[in-house]
């Protein structure tokens, strides 16, 4: 198996204006309109240039018939420390389910539930 073997990730979403409000103030930045799909679709930041380990793209998206919620898959978003992230949550709307906490020589994580009621992870190393 590659390195960084995940090529792509989609948050599904009920409520696109308030999704994005909540992305954009947890993590600071703004996403971009993805064209050319038949589906509602706003992009994190992506870079192609980006050297050493890029990360994965992706994208919040609306789509008929794919349902926001908990499921089986939690995906993890860097950052240089979680704490900041995750005290941003509650003010854009979401919730805290459990606090930044150690996992030994990988760092920190949080979980956080976005407002469509979505589980997110956030991890740093410090």
């Amino acid at each position: 198996m590659k390195t960084n073997p995940v090529g792509w990730f989609e948050i599904y979403v009920q409520d696109m204006p308030r999704a994005k409000a909540f992305y954009e103030a947890v993590f600071d930045g703004t996403l971009e309109p993805l064209p050319g799909t038949e589906h509602e679709m706003w992009g994190f930041p992506m870079s192609k240039e980006q050297t050493g380990c890029p990360g994965c793209p992706g994208a919040l998206i609306k789509m008929e018939g794919c349902t926001s919620g908990g499921g089986g898959t939690l995906i993890y978003f860097t950052s240089e420390d979680c704490a900041v992230e995750q005290g941003r949550v509650v003010a854009a709307g979401g919730q805290v389910s459990k606090e930044k906490f150690p996992i030994g020589d990988y760092g920190f994580i949080s979980l956080v539930v976005d407002t469509e009621g979505n589980m997110i992870g956030l991890h740093s190393m410090k």
